[in-house]
């Protein structure tokens, strides 16, 4: 296996992972710092529209005209997309909003039966790791082919894995009163996105050509802006005021903008 491969592994295991530091943060904290997430889910949403749609997309387009022609190309292209977006839509609807990450629940004031909540941290476990899925092939694919890339979208992907991981660690933690298993069960659910990465590729890795190559592209950047408008940007809102969560989004695109400028 090649640097490169491992870099892009590297780098999905760090994003995933993240969900072990929103357990730590409920740990640490009696109360989570809602401006704080606002903005940095704002953020992480600007990174990810502004790189989907400024460089990620118009790569697909490029590799896949180049292949195909503009015109077959083009439909791959947006065909692709929107594929993408569905996949990501489609799980969404496949978990029902009790247990659904993204389904914001004031966890803090949950008054409910230890069994009860218990069931509802696996849930949310379960949920996170099968959504974390096709977020790890799609930080997989962008740190393969361009790791300085898929820098901002690492940042992006782990600062939104931050809240999924207080989302499964508060109602097991309040269920057994254990730091231990609520972080456990928080850090195991972000497994699923090196998983998904490594499951993707050796599938992928038979039949990947340029054509393959630049249809996962453009589908990566619908997964990303689906995650930004349906996740990020509503949960950004849900936990501060409107104008924080778009100062955020504001923020991160600019930084997006800024590194592709100097680094890309």
């Amino acid at each position: 296996m090649n640097s490169s491969i491992l870099t892009a592994f590297a780098l999905t295991a760090i994003a995933g992972l993240a969900t072990g530091i929103g357990s730590l943060i409920a740990f640490l904290a009696k109360h989570t710092n809602k401006t704080f997430l606002s903005v940095s889910l704002g953020f992480s949403a600007g990174v990810m529209i502004y790189v989907s749609m400024v460089e990620i997309f118009p790569t697909a387009q490029e590799i896949l005209t180049k292949e195909l022609g503009e015109r077959s190309g083009s439909w791959v292209n947006v065909i692709s997309f929107f594929l993408g977006m569905g996949l990501i839509a489609l799980i969404d609807k496949c978990i029902p909003s009790e247990e659904n990450p993204h389904e914001i629940k004031n966890l803090e004031d949950e008054n409910r039966q230890p069994q009860k909540l218990m069931r509802m941290g696996l849930m949310t476990a379960i949920a996170i790791a099968v959504h974390n899925f096709p977020e790890g092939l799609a930080t997989f694919v962008s740190a393969l082919q361009n790791p300085s890339l898929a820098l901002p979208i690492v940042v992006a992907i782990a600062i939104h894995n931050i809240p999924e991981g207080i989302a499964v660690s508060v109602p097991i933690y309040q269920a057994t009163r254990s730091k231990k298993k609520a972080f456990t069960y928080s850090f195991l659910s972000g497994l699923a996105e090196p998983l998904g990465a490594l499951i993707g590729w050796f599938l992928l890795m038979p039949i990947m050509n340029q054509v393959i190559y630049g249809a996962i592209f453009s589908a990566v950047a619908g997964i990303m802006i689906f995650i930004s408008m349906d996740e990020l940007l509503p949960a950004a809102r849900e936990y501060g005021q409107h104008h924080l969560s778009i100062y955020g989004l504001i923020s991160g695109m600019i930084v997006m903008a800024i590194s592709l400028l100097l680094f890309i």
